[in-house]
């Protein structure tokens, strides 16, 4: 007999281990088999005997040595274990600090940046083309960090102040700490692998960082993301003055580390300079132009490439020359082509005994990109500070990254409409960034930043001047900013309505799901009250959340984005949210009826989702629903089935 009941929305972030098994049994579906748990049951499970011989590595002496080359660190398996562990969270929206929240399809994101990445996964997974983050450079004593990782989100809500505690579980990490390092690693190792997810395989992650963790970044990086895919530790310029205070050496760069997704990343060239089109000259009149000769020696001697060493003569002169102490740098058959294309040169007067190669200057590529960046190519920190204090006066953040240096960032690995996304956002320059960006060559590119509402010291500039938070400083030098393009623009053409740009950021905050179902049961609650904890659970919709609220979670937890055009329609006389222009339709409504479900199924959505709880127990309608989505699937192609679900 069929199943009766729709299937239930899963109130978790993705399961990055099943997602992992799924994607292994894509490439070695023959490796999964079934074998007995502890109770009896069949479980899936791998044959790693099997994947051995399908990878070519079969057992041998080594493989039971115990040594590895890898990275190594206490709490590296904690960490490991927290990637896996799904969050039950959820993003709320808040309109009030938001600007243009129905049209925008930028994000601002206040809360821990772990729980908020795991939240991001379903409806971001591979979709992020560039990632920049500034993080904390363990100095010893600047970063904050949850003591207790298996409640992750109960302590963020705690150290928010949303929630009541017997003291913060959030402490900073010094120098005399046995566990300095390691405790920087932990606090790291699962916020990379989770974007790693996010990127897409043709995206990279710039990372800041100075010296005191440099080293260990590049190693963890290697694992994450693969050492194949390391692509540069750029030197930026930080400063350019010396300081004679300092003991030993004056530090006036920091490194940016660059990891790619994967082989598909290219980095876009710089756009060629004056100087550098001015080494192309046309010394004998050729008629396409500008050209610039090439040495046809290589730089390996005969013996090390033999097959590159034959006798070429002068078209002029009929010399032969043999090679000596060099081997030629092309084949006699590409040099036979290079000649009758009239592609080498011989010298001004033609009697030269080797030629070089004419590279033309139509045919030349962009300019690639070195790994110093200079103050005046990315910017310095001095720079950083004058353009925040520009907008917001006194100092209320310390050293803020530059605009400059964020763009270079983005002008190497992004495209106009590419997606950014910055975790550790601090004053929020990089949104900052993508702004001045779209409004320099009309890009719509969109960003992602997050946030931990970190507290600002009583006796800042920034408290005085009434930020509460680090995040409430981001959040408005992007409306100040937003605000001060916005006053440029006046008089010239509209760029906001005609679609080319997006001023605007949506505002989201990390909290306890709204479903109650979905809500860890308090473990300090004692056994006899345990019954009155259930009974809170059975009208399982927290009475202080909004539609919005329950909107936006449903999004999260259906693998949809927050940015997704949201619209409301009347369908059988019920309130209907269409989502993503009616790929999704989300009734709730604390009713259904049998002639709502007749008009979704007639409409034909990816998906429906209503509240179980609307069937008021009623399961010959919940039947009656399941059965008529299912007679429409039957009508269907096999890839455009209507999804029926309940909460």
């Amino acid at each position: 007999m069929a199943n009766q009941d729709p299937e239930k929305i899963t109130g978790t972030s993705l399961d990055i281990s099943a997602e992992n098994r799924s994607q292994l049994k894509q490439l070695f579906p023959s490796v999964f088999t079934e074998t007995k748990n502890d109770k009896g049951d069949l479980v899936e499970s791998i044959d790693f005997e099997k994947l051995k011989a399908e990878l070519g590595t079969f057992s041998d002496l080594f493989e039971s040595r115990r040594e590895r080359y890898g990275m190594d660190w206490p709490g590296k398996k904690e960490a490991l274990r927290l990637i896996q562990t799904p969050s039950a969270a959820t993003l709320k929206p808040c309109r009030e600090e938001s600007v243009n929240f129905d049209t925008t399809e930028n994000l601002f994101i206040e809360g821990d940046n772990l729980e908020v990445l795991k939240l991001l996964q379903k409806s971001y997974y591979g979709k992020i083309k560039m990632i920049y983050i500034d993080p904390p450079y363990n100095t010893g004593n600047e970063f904050i960090y949850p003591d207790n990782y298996a409640e992750s989100l109960e302590t963020y809500l705690e150290y928010a102040g949303l929630i009541d505690g017997d003291g913060k579980k959030f402490s900073t990490n010094t120098a005399n700490e046995g566990r300095f390092h390691t405790r920087w690693l932990n606090m790291m190792y699962p916020r990379l692998y989770l974007s790693r997810n996010l990127l897409r395989d043709d995206g990279a992650i710039f990372i800041s960082i100075d010296d005191n963790e440099a080293s260990n970044l590049r190693k963890m990086c290697d694992e994450i993301f693969g050492e194949e895919n390391f692509k540069s530790d750029i030197s930026w310029q930080k400063r350019y003055t010396r300081s004679n205070n300092t003991e030993d050496f004056t530090t006036v760069i920091e490194h940016l580390l660059v990891f790619a997704k994967s082989e598909m990343f290219n980095v876009n060239l710089l756009p060629r300079t004056d100087e550098a089109d001015g080494r192309y000259t046309n010394p004998d009149n050729d008629t396409r132009g500008p050209w610039k000769g090439a040495s046809f020696l290589n730089p390996a001697t005969p013996q090390q490439r033999p097959n590159l060493c034959y006798a070429i003569q002068n078209p002029k002169s009929g010399k032969v020359t043999y090679p000596t102490k060099n081997a030629w740098r092309r084949s006699q058959d590409e040099f036979d082509r290079l000649q009758a294309d009239k592609l080498l040169y011989w010298g001004p007067d033609g009697l030269q005994a080797v030629p070089s190669i004419k590279m033309f200057l139509s045919e030349a590529r962009g300019l690639t990109p070195i790994n110093f960046w200079s103050h005046d190519y990315a910017g310095n920190t001095d720079l950083g500070t004058k353009e925040l204090e520009y907008l917001i006066p006194d100092k209320v953040f310390n050293n803020p990254k530059p605009t400059l240096l964020i763009k270079r960032c983005i002008e190497h690995s992004c495209g106009s409409e590419s997606i950014i996304l910055d975790f550790f956002a601090g004053s929020a320059t990089t949104a900052h960034a993508v702004l001045d960006m779209n409004n320099s060559d009309n890009g719509y590119r969109k960003f992602i930043i997050v946030q931990l509402p970190e507290p600002c010291n009583e006796d800042s500039e920034a408290f005085k001047a009434d930020f509460k938070t680090i995040a409430d400083i981001g959040k408005e030098r992007i409306r100040r900013t937003i605000s001060s393009l916005n006053q440029e623009k006046e008089g010239k053409l509209d760029l906001d309505q005609s679609g080319n740009q997006d001023r605007g950021f949506k505002v989201l905050k990390l909290d306890k799901s709204s479903f109650k179902q979905w809500q860890k049961l308090d473990p300090s609650i004692p056994v006899e009250r345990i019954e009155e904890q259930l009974s809170l659970h059975i009208d399982h919709i927290d009475h202080q959340a909004t539609p919005e609220d329950l909107l936006y979670e449903i999004l999260l937890k259906t693998g949809f984005t927050p940015t997704e055009k949201i619209e409301t329609k009347i369908i059988a006389g019920t309130k209907v949210f269409s989502v993503a222009d009616g790929a999704l339709l989300l009734c709730l409504e604390d009713s259904v009826s049998k002639e709502l479900i007749d008009q979704i199924a007639e409409i034909e959505p990816m998906q429906f989702i209503c509240l179980d709880s609307a069937f008021h127990s009623n399961d010959q309608l919940k039947a009656n629903a399941v059965q008529t989505f299912t007679a429409r699937n039957m009508q269907k192609e096999k890839h455009n089935q209507i999804i029926f679900k309940t909460i």
